[in-house]
């Protein structure tokens, strides 16, 4: 496929929800050649006309577009009909659904989803707990942790937390050295708390390790890096998580939002059993 499709990603709002959208179609198509082109707080007729005139220069230009205001995405769907170019709503369909099954009309309010809520600043609170006890800090409080990540150096513990944060989640992380470096009060009260390790294979951890020291113009020699040391505090790792009963996810092929979906299902399964 050698045409470079030009994509215009049109919405309302901020446009991070069309992003993520056409990351998850453009992950289901190999040898795709493409280009994007955003377009965010689209919210005119003018603004749409202006759009489209430079999409008529492509003859691969596609549309993907998130607009609540329903007339105005019908403005959009009808003149790219007219000239012609393909285009998409990701949302329209969806509200109509709902707004059918809630028996409710919409507010088709762009940037609903931002609003000053009590959820969001439960999301910022969880943002700001979590960056104070990154690595293990401030581990008196830890005990106001809604998930506590247990892992070895470089087994994605703060990107995770902070991807939990996001999704309004207090979260603390601690780098295991051994076993005495997880706090005694936890040690003592397992089941109190939602503990979760995070492991990963020594190969893969030996080479995340070597690299970063490598960025950072380091020497990457040293037990820090070598395979043989890695492999046992791998093992030890594990073993002191089965000690504990507390649950393991290997992170080796999983990306930070797999992961956190992982760490979510343990929690909600933790606070229905406790």
């Amino acid at each position: 496929m050698n045409d470079t499709y030009q994509v215009y990603l049109i919405s309302d709002s901020t446009g991070e929800t069309l992003d993520r959208i056409f990351t998850a179609i453009k992950a289901q198509f190999k040898n795709i050649n493409y280009k994007i082109h955003t377009y965010s707080f689209t919210r005119t007729e003018n603004q749409i006309l202006k759009i489209l005139a430079d999409a008529e220069k492509y003859s691969s230009a596609v549309i993907l577009y998130s607009i609540v205001d329903s007339n105005l995405a019908k403005h959009l769907a009808n003149t790219s009909s007219k000239k012609k170019i393909p285009c998409f709503g990701v949302l329209g369909d969806l509200i109509l659904s709902f707004s059918k099954l809630l028996n409710q009309k919409a507010s088709h309010e762009p940037s609903g989803q931002y609003a000053l809520n009590e959820e969001y600043y439960k999301r910022i609170e969880a943002i700001q707990f979590t960056m104070n006890h990154d690595d293990g800090n401030l581990v008196k409080e830890i005990n106001k942790s809604d998930i506590i990540l247990l892992g070895v150096s470089r087994t994605s513990k703060t990107p995770t937390a902070i991807y939990l944060a996001n999704k309004g989640f207090k979260t603390s992380n601690i780098p295991l050295v051994n076993e005495r470096s997880i706090p005694q009060f936890l040690r003592k009260n397992p089941k109190s708390y939602c503990i979760v390790g995070l492991n990963t294979e020594p190969e893969r951890l030996a080479d995340i390790r070597k690299n970063r020291l490598s960025s950072l113009r380091e020497n990457t020699g040293g037990s820090y890096t070598n395979l043989e040391m890695i492999t046992k505090e791998v093992n030890d790792a594990k073993n002191t998580f089965r000690k504990y009963n507390w649950p393991i996810i290997d992170v080796t092929r999983k990306s930070v939002e797999e992961t956190a979906a992982s760490v979510i299902k343990i929690y909600e399964i933790y606070k229905k059993n406790d």
